[in-house]
């Protein structure tokens, strides 16, 4: 009876990423399932395909997670394509998307109806909304930077149209589709009606119904209601109103005609600023704010993720939330079509375990119902039995996990998932930094310092750099968020008369230097007993904090230190200690993005000594892995997360597993570099451009440029030479504007960023004379043909560690992408199903030494990579206990 209540999880043997979007559809994925399994990929890891915005190409920026995303297929060729699967004994790793949802597409019917509604939307709690701000103007309302410059030129341009549909009234700004609030329709239909009246008469029904509407819009009950009994009137009543409305002002009736008369006034007329005053006043009484998109990182009021105005955060720890956004993937876990998932950003989550465990809690319900046709979809005494034999087996046994999950959990150095995670692992950052590392040559650290130091004729500490760019990132991109916290905190101090005198200027300094110096992405406080792991971190934040800034009184960074360790004054009622508990909670959602931003996409484009170390989860200023290191992680995850993913290349990492590869080799080689470095410079000094005095590329930069080249450089001529040099002047782009230093995303200057571009075209030009490239391609071979040892020596490493080794679509060939969007470039499948039947045919007239003799001579077409994955992955779908 015992074994019949225990539900296995399925744990793949391998994985295999594949991004699906619009050029890559399920149709084409079931193409690719017996390809897949010869190859010997147990498992697909499939990109979110939830729907998402329009044209999205990676499907993250959700619109709507209760159906499938329609660019992607339609639910026939998805069932099409999961039946292929189940033919060939395959399962699929979901990645999901729990943290946030893409905010700038009317498809997303939540958000509009926040919109449309406020707090009396029942969606409003979805998302994190601060309806009480600190700008008191946007009490009650949501600040939405999404126009291109100052309100009132974009108002007076004509850029903001009132428009009516079958919907109801809204302001279209170019794509973008803003409805009104019901309350103000009746400034709209209200105008000029006395005109009406004498024109049609007032006993005209048209007329009368009108004024109907006018009386039903006074009696509506306000968008800031939240009494539930009183929204649900005002939906009710207000879809009511809409239908009416919609009856009387069908095309050509004389309704339809005086609405399209008002429009015309509202939206004003060119050249006479006075026209737009009625439509501004309309709009300064919706629950949405337009305004210019710079304003956003100082007065914006929902939670975003990162820094991305496009994606709003959702509060996943409401449980009807949690409900709603997983229905889809209840069903698919339930037909059987889902067998594992990836959890895209758990650290955005206010409460990640909370999660986790209630994610594995569902999945055997789910799992349950396939198996008991007496269980229902919702909450039943049938479904309650199954969740209790869920609660007697955790209780049994505190490590059981009924489903494979995965967190995309980013661990810095020695840093451990929490214990109280219910997962097999995380998605493989913390392996693809270690086995990179093994490749870098450890005892050259010191002179590849010296090389770095002197090129760019800077002496630079890492911390230092990752510590100045985390303030950047809270003063330029995220100081609304770190502003808001002061103020929960200032709150909190006001209630104690020992730290009532603490400013609160003060209190968001030391929030954001305590932030600074976070070692981790986060903290996991849920409850008042706090860990030591959670400790030791914030008080080495503290310590630090308080050490750099002696000018800011010590006691409020103890104050800070208590608050976040949860040492509140006896004596505290209930309403004090959920303020603080809050706060805690709070504040470890915003450490991470802090993180994120500051470490990953600044810092690594700034400290460039060896690129290839310049990974997500990595640590730059560690240079390499002793092999000690690399078995003895091998041996803990072994024990302790034996199905954790492995992986070399993602979607996120900044540049393939194959370029890596390559730049590793140069920490063999320092002298050399060196000398090419002093050569190509003096040679390339002619094509700098100078900008504003200052000579572009900059010295770090150009240090950054030829490793690109040496990493990114084709082996054969398998794509146009015009593509990669457009591909190295757009990844070049983004990696300055990434930097931060001479360039941004906020302020491009495009300047520089054009002279940058035209210095890589002078480099790169096939011209007979171009001394440079002779020169660098006679290093860069030498690298490629080391760099192809290093890389088959990581793959083979992977696939022979414990854990799940996974694949990147496309990366069982070389495969020489950098960051994306370069990475999401469509792979040539029908050239890799070729290859591997050529290479099976190869295996049926070779002897061995014979194939390996030819696979080798000929290595640059890649097949001798195919052919080391293709016989690994077959060997261990056979003898998988040995790898277990």
């Amino acid at each position: 009876m015992e074994n019949e209540l225990h539900i296995a999880p399925r744990i793949p043997v391998s994985t295999y990423r594949l991004q699906f979007n619009a050029q890559f559809r399920f149709s084409d994925a079931l193409k690719l399932v017996p390809y897949l399994h010869e190859l010997g990929i147990s498992d697909i890891y499939a990109s979110p395909y939830l729907k998402a915005r329009k044209g999205s190409m990676h499907g993250y920026d959700i619109v709507d997670p209760t159906v499938l995303n329609p660019e992607v297929g339609t639910a026939e060729e998805y069932a099409a394509f999961v039946s292929e699967l189940v033919r060939y004994g395959m399962g699929q790793v979901l990645d999901i998307v729990p943290n946030h949802m893409c905010v700038e597409s009317s498809e997303n019917t939540w958000w509009m109806d926040v919109l449309e509604n406020g707090p009396s939307s029942p969606y409003a709690h979805f998302f994190d909304i601060n309806w009480r701000p600190n700008k008191k103007e946007l009490t009650g309302r949501i600040l939405l930077p999404i126009l291109g410059d100052q309100f009132g030129n974009v108002l007076e341009n004509q850029e903001l149209a009132l428009a009516y549909d079958e919907s109801g009234f809204f302001v279209s700004y170019y794509d973008y589709r803003f409805p009104l609030c019901p309350d103000t329709y009746g400034a709209v239909l209200g105008h000029g009606i006395d005109e009406l009246k004498r024109s049609l008469g007032e006993h005209d029904p048209h007329v009368a119904e009108l004024q109907g509407i006018l009386t039903a819009l006074h009696h509506l009950p306000r968008y800031t209601e939240t009494d539930p009994g009183k929204a649900a009137e005002r939906h009710r009543q207000q879809k009511l109103i809409k239908d009416r409305i919609r009856d009387i002002a069908r095309d050509g009736s004389p309704i339809r005609q005086f609405i399209d008369n008002n429009l015309r006034f509202f939206n004003g007329e060119p050249g006479n600023p006075r026209s737009f005053d009625a439509l501004d006043d309309l709009l300064r009484h919706q629950v949405f704010r337009l305004s210019f998109w710079r304003v956003a990182a100082e007065e914006i009021n929902y939670r975003r993720f990162f820094d991305i105005n496009g994606l709003g955060a959702i509060r996943m720890e409401d449980p009807p939330v949690f409900e709603a956004f997983h229905q889809l993937v209840w069903n698919l876990i339930r037909q059987g079509s889902v067998t594992g998932l990836r959890v895209d950003h758990p650290d955005g989550l206010y409460d990640p375990a909370g999660y986790f465990q209630q994610l594995q809690r569902n999945c055997f319900l789910y799992r349950s119902m396939a198996e008991e046709p007496d269980a229902g979809t919702g909450p039943s005494p049938v479904n309650q039995t199954v969740i209790d034999r869920y609660d007697a087996l955790l209780a049994n046994d505190p490590h059981y996990r009924p489903f494979y999950l995965l967190g995309e959990k980013i661990l810095i150095k020695s840093e451990k998932i929490p214990d109280d995670w219910p997962l097999f692992g995380t998605t493989g950052y913390d392996f693809m930094n270690l086995v990179n590392g093994v490749f870098v040559d450890t005892e050259n650290a010191k002179t590849m310092d010296a090389v770095y130091r002197r090129f760019i004729r800077e002496h630079w500490s890492f911390p230092e750099i990752v510590l100045e760019k985390k303030r950047l990132i809270m003063q330029v991109s995220m100081s609304s968020e770190i502003h808001t916290l002061g103020h929960y905190l200032n709150a909190i101090s006001e209630k104690n008369r020992h730290t009532v005198d603490f400013t609160l200027n003060s209190l968001i300094d030391a929030v954001a230097e305590v932030i600074a110096f976070f070692p981790v992405y986060r903290t996991y406080v849920t409850a008042w007993d706090v860990t030591d792991r959670d400790r030791q971190y914030i008080e080495l934040a503290v310590t630090k904090a308080k050490k750099r800034n002696p000018s800011i009184n010590e006691s409020i960074y103890d104050f800070l230190k208590d608050v976040l360790l949860l040492r509140i004054p006896e004596g505290a009622d209930d309403e004090e200690r959920r303020e603080w508990l809050d706060f805690v909670m709070r504040f470890q959602q915003i450490t991470g993005p802090v993180m994120a931003k500051g470490m990953e996409d600044t810092s690594f484009y700034v400290y460039n000594r060896l690129a290839s170390l310049n990974e997500v989860g990595g640590s730059p200023d560690r240079f390499g892995v002793p092999l000690e290191a690399f078995h003895g992680q091998n041996i803990e995850r072994s024990k302790f997360w034996p199905h954790a993913l492995l992986a070399t290349a993602t979607h996120d990492t900044k540049r393939s597993e194959d370029v890596r590869a390559r730049i590793n080799v140069l920490s063999e080689m320092p002298d050399r570099w060196k000398e090419s470095l002093i050569r190509w410079t003096r040679l390339n000094k002619k094509k700098t451009v100078v900008v504003d005095n200052q000579a572009v590329p900059d010295r770090n930069e150009e240090y950054l440029l030829y490793q690109t080249l040496i990493g990114a450089w084709p082996l054969e001529d398998t794509e146009e030479y015009t593509d990669f040099i457009e591909r190295i002047k757009e990844y070049m782009v983004k990696a300055v504007r990434e930097a931060k230093v001479n360039s941004s995303w906020i302020n491009p200057n495009t300047a520089y960023e054009e002279a940058l571009q035209t210095f890589i075209d002078g480099l790169l030009r096939s011209a007979a004379g171009n001394a440079f490239r002779q020169d660098f391609l006679a290093m860069q071979q030498t690298i490629a043909e080391y760099g192809i040892y290093n890389s088959l020596s990581q793959t083979l490493l992977k696939m022979t560690s414990p854990g799940v080794p996974d694949f990147y679509q496309g990366m069982e060939l070389w495969d020489f992408s950098l960051v994306d969007p370069d990475n999401r470039r469509s792979v040539d499948y029908e050239k890799r199903m070729r290859m591997l039947d050529e290479l099976k045919g190869l295996a049926s007239r070779r002897d061995k030494p014979e194939l390996m003799r030819e696979l080798t001579a000929n290595k640059n077409n890649g097949m001798i990579k195919l052919y080391l994955i293709s016989a690994l992955l077959q060997y261990r779908m056979l003898n998988r206990t040995i790898f277990d």
